[in-house]
């Protein structure tokens, strides 16, 4: 398969371009473009040998759900009813990083849902991506456009990198504003549930409704025959090609930690790789140091997670260490990724 490649801009949209990626959506064909979360790989939702595709060209379990995305609020021929919840926190949060999952109606085929009578659904804030639905004329179901398991991408050229030859198009957008994809609210369950913890965080959801609550199969290892509501619950995700570990404790303690297993592998004529932030980064003597942001604005390490994890896989480390983070606001997102591509791997000082 030819893959086409088209870089566009948000603030200056290429509208025949568009028009032309939302042709490809239309006619059963794959898109990957830019959301404001991570870059997703689309496929007519409505479409059931479309969205097979979208599984084929991931290599992506069948039994994990795909979101849909919309363009505007008109959801109603998607699910059997909205429930109030959801009413409110589309009000409050769409266009934004939040899929609500409700009860779906016929036409959304069990492909997408991985055989589940819920859809998740979300109206994304990028512009490139509420175009690209509005041009394609149908709802868009869309996982992040990575091969199955890797880290998801949040440059183009990542998707370039995973899924050449696999997709019909990829439409360039820059960098994702978030880089962590959207939390995922349960709207079916009384209370409401968050099963994927993300941009939007329990404290900012527990202001329309104080009995939210988050899953706590959210942050555990789940194996065995568990199936999964929503995508990101069951399997080892967003992982690096490298072992990783995660050294969690008093920050100072950490340095020390992560310093002594960087020297014992430099011994072993090993090449490390080192998750710091800008606080710590000038703390380590030795390994490939990334600095993913600062502690104190934790979007920042929230937006560069991912492209780090790649960057370690370009660089072709041994083994990466990361540093942990407090898990409240923002940071649950983060450390819920970081324990999936670690593969719960912790140690504990």
């Amino acid at each position: 398969m030819n893959t086409k490649v088209v870089m566009v801009e948000e603030n200056n949209l290429d509208k025949n371009t568009i028009e032309e990626a939302g042709k490809v959506i239309r006619e059963g064909g794959l898109v990957a473009f830019p959301t404001e979360t991570v870059y997703g790989l689309g496929a007519n939702a409505l479409d059931e040998e479309a969205v097979k595709k979208i599984f084929i060209a991931k290599g992506r379990p069948q039994d994990n759900p795909l979101i849909v995305h919309v363009a505007d609020f008109n959801i109603e021929f998607l699910v059997k009813e909205i429930p109030e919840i959801a009413q409110k926190l589309m009000k409050k949060f769409w266009p934004g990083p939040l899929t609500l999952l409700i009860e779906k109606s016929g036409v959304v085929p069990e492909t997408t849902t991985a055989g589940l009578s819920t859809v998740g659904i979300r109206m994304p804030s990028n512009v490139i991506a509420k175009e690209l639905i509005a041009s394609a004329g149908v709802p868009i179901a869309a996982p992040s456009a990575n091969v199955s398991g890797r880290p998801s991408p949040t440059e183009a050229s990542r998707c370039v990198e995973d899924l050449s030859g696999r997709v019909d198009f990829i439409l360039g957008g820059g960098v994702c504003e978030v880089g962590l994809e959207s939390t995922i609210v349960d709207c079916t369950s009384t209370p409401p549930c968050v099963l994927r913890p993300g941009g939007i965080t329990l404290d900012m959801l527990r202001e329309i409704d104080s009995s939210i609550y988050i899953d706590p199969a959210v942050m555990k290892k789940i194996e065995g025959d568990f199936k999964p509501k929503a995508p990101g619950m069951k399997y080892r995700h967003y992982a690096p090609k490298a072992p990783m570990k995660i050294v969690r404790g008093e920050l100072q303690k950490t340095i020390e930690k992560i310093s002594e297993i960087v020297q014992n592998s430099i011994d072993e004529k090993k090449k490390v790789g080192i998750l710091a932030t800008e606080e710590t980064k000038n703390k380590y003597l030795h390994g490939m140091i990334i600095s993913i942001g600062s502690r104190a604005d934790i979007s920042s390490v929230g937006k560069n997670l991912f492209e780090a994890l790649r960057k370690f896989d370009d660089a072709g480390v041994d083994l990466i260490l990361a540093e942990a983070f407090e898990e409240s606001g923002l940071g649950t997102a983060v450390m819920n990724r970081l324990k999936k591509s670690a593969g719960y791997d912790i140690i504990d000082i």
